[in-house]
C-alpha cells in the first residue's frame, strides 16, 4: 500500500525572472520577477510540504528522515535530488557548479551540482551558452580576466522539446526568453563567472567568484555523450533522456492507458500538459499540469491514464 506524495511549489524571485510561471502553470507567484519554482525539493534552503494525504504538512525531508522505507532506504542522509522549473525572462548569469569533492571541501559539506534541462518553451531564436572554447587552463584564464565573453563561451540555438545534460565543471547560462524543467543534485551552490555588469535593487553588482570558477572548469570543455532514446507502448511514449551516475531523467507522453511497475526506490514526477490520474491499489489520484508529485517505493504497480505530457526522474 501506498500513495503518492503531492508537493506544494515555492517560488523564489530572482533578478532575471518574469512571470512565464504564472502564465503557463497558473501559479501564485511573488511577483513579476520570479525566476525559480522549486518543484520537489528536500534543500534546508526551500523545503517542499506534502500538500495532501497521511504526511499532510510535513517536509521531505522530514519524510525522508523518519520513514526511509518509503524511498526503498536509499543510503543517503538527505533528499538526493532537485527539480525546478525556471522562468529566464532575461539572461542568467554565466556561471558553473563544483563536483561533490570541492563542494564538500568548500561549501560546508554541501553536495556538487551536476544538472539538466528540458526546454518546456522557449523565444523565436533562443540560446544558451553551455562550455568554452579555451584549450588550457591559462588560456581560460585570460579569456576571463580580459572579458573576452565572446570569444570563450559556445552558444547554441534551442527549441520546445529540447534536452541539455550539464556535468559539474560545465560552464553554463539560460539566456532570456526561455522556460526550462531542470532536474538537479541537491545543491544551491553557484559560482558567478560574469553577470553583465548588472546592478540589483541597491545599484550594487552581485557577487562573482572567479576563483571557485576557475578552480572547478572543466578545460578543455568536454561535450556529454547522451544516448536519447524512444521506446513506444500502447497508452504511452517513453523518452529516455539520460541515465548517470546522479539521475536519471525521462519523457512520458501519455496518451491513453498504462500499467506500469516501479523498479527504482523512487520516482519524481512533474506535469508539464495535461491532465490524467494514477490508481494503485484500488484508489485513484488524479493530476494536471503544474502538478509535482513522488511515487513512494510502497507503490509497486499502477495504472497511469490521461493525455498528459510528464517529466520523471530518479536517482
Amino acid at each position: 500500500m501506498g500513495e503518492p506524495f503531492f508537493l506544494q511549489p515555492i517560488f523564489e524571485e530572482k533578478i532575471w525572472g518574469g512571470i512565464a510561471l504564472k502564465d503557463e502553470f497558473g501559479y501564485e507567484i511573488p511577483s513579476e520577477q520570479t525566476g525559480e519554482c522549486w518543484a520537489i525539493s528536500g534543500h534546508p534552503n526551500a523545503p517542499s510540504v506534502i500538500r495532501d494525504g497521511k504526511f499532510k504538512g510535513k517536509t521531505l525531508q522530514e519524510v525522508w528522515i523518519t520513514h526511509p522505507e518509503l524511498f526503498g532506504n536509499y543510503n543517503s542522509n538527505r533528499f538526493p535530488l532537485l527539480t525546478k522549473i525556471i522562468d529566464a525572462r532575461e539572461n542568467l548569469s554565466v556561471q558553473v557548479h563544483p563536483n561533490n569533492e570541492y563542494a564538500k571541501i568548500h561549501e560546508n559539506g554541501e553536495l556538487g551540482k551536476t544538472e539538466c534541462w528540458y526546454i518546456i518553451d522557449c523565444k523565436k531564436d533562443a540560446q544558451l551558452i553551455l562550455g568554452h572554447n579555451a584549450k588550457t587552463k591559462e588560456e581560460l584564464i585570460y579569456q576571463i580576466e580580459h572579458e573576452n565573453w565572446e570569444k570563450l563561451l559556445r552558444r547554441i540555438p534551442i527549441q520546445p522539446g529540447d534536452f541539455f545534460y550539464v556535468p559539474s565543471g560545465t560552464i553554463h547560462a539560460l539566456c532570456k526568453g526561455t522556460l526550462v524543467l531542470e532536474t538537479q543534485q541537491s545543491s544551491d551552490t553557484t559560482y558567478r563567472v560574469y553577470d553583465y555588469d548588472r546592478v540589483n535593487q541597491n545599484g550594487k553588482k552581485r557577487e562573482l567568484h572567479l576563483k571557485q570558477s576557475i578552480d572547478v572548469i572543466t578545460v578543455p570543455h568536454q561535450d556529454p555523450k547522451l544516448n536519447i532514446s524512444v521506446e513506444e507502448r500502447a497508452g504511452m511514449q517513453i523518452t529516455t533522456f539520460v541515465k548517470s551516475k546522479y539521475f536519471s531523467v525521462f519523457k512520458w507522453k501519455i496518451t491513453g492507458e498504462e500499467q506500469l511497475y516501479q523498479t527504482e526506490p523512487f520516482l519524481l514526477v512533474s506535469v508539464l500538459k495535461g491532465m490524467g490520474d494514477i490508481t494503485t491499489s484500488n484508489k485513484i489520484y488524479p493530476f494536471q499540469k503544474g502538478d509535482h508529485f513522488i511515487l513512494p517505493a510502497t507503490i509497486k504497480d499502477f495504472t497511469i491514464q490521461g493525455d498528459a505530457t510528464l517529466i520523471v526522474s530518479h536517482p
